[in-house]
């Protein structure tokens, strides 16, 4: 699965990307607001992330800035399930590109998919010492579900805080007109 928007390009990694994500990843703020990132972050960290097996359903994309030339890759964005078995919406976003408004415009982008493939929410967390990522979470729609707990940060070896937030993507009158299209 890919995904265009105005600005960028959202695919699945690929082998080849390894020194790509291995060089934009490289920085300590990013991934210690990563749950399951190490740190430091390594080529052969990129390599495993790159080889891992993926949900056939949810998608899992590198970023890239679209320009006349060569892509830059900007980030990584996707859908995963949590045990729970909630649709979690995750990002990163790296440090050359914040402020661009990348994080919001990929997000989007997973939203618009994530109502394509009928999901009924998607959840989302960040850390407390994050605000960046709190106001992009807000932008897409999410809402703090009044939860507040400990979350495992690989990078920083310890639990830190975490807001759980829920985006409702039920939308009745749009569900029942889909389905009298159908019929």
């Amino acid at each position: 699965m890919f995904a265009r928007t105005e600005r960028l390009l959202l695919r699945p990694g690929w082998a080849e990307d390894a020194p790509a994500l291995a060089a934009a990843i490289a920085d300590e703020m990013i991934v210690r607001n990563l749950a399951t990132a190490p740190w430091p972050y390594s080529l052969r960290d990129a390599e495993a992330f790159l080889a891992q097996p993926r949900d056939p359903i949810l998608p899992s994309f590198l970023i890239f800035e679209r320009t006349d030339g060569e892509p830059n890759l900007v980030g990584s964005c996707g859908l995963g399930r949590r045990p729970s078995g909630a649709v979690e919406l995750g990002y990163w976003i790296a440090r050359p590109y914040w402020g661009l408004g990348y994080a919001t415009e990929a997000g989007l982008a997973l939203v618009e998919i994530a109502r394509a493939l009928r999901l009924q929410n998607l959840e989302a967390s960040y850390f407390l010492d994050n605000p960046a990522s709190a106001r992009v979470l807000e932008k897409l729609g999410f809402e703090a579900i009044g939860i507040t707990a400990p979350r495992m940060s690989c990078a920083r070896g310890v639990e830190a805080q975490a807001r759980l937030l829920r985006l409702d993507l039920s939308n009745a009158a749009e569900i029942e007109e889909d389905e009298a299209l159908a019929a």
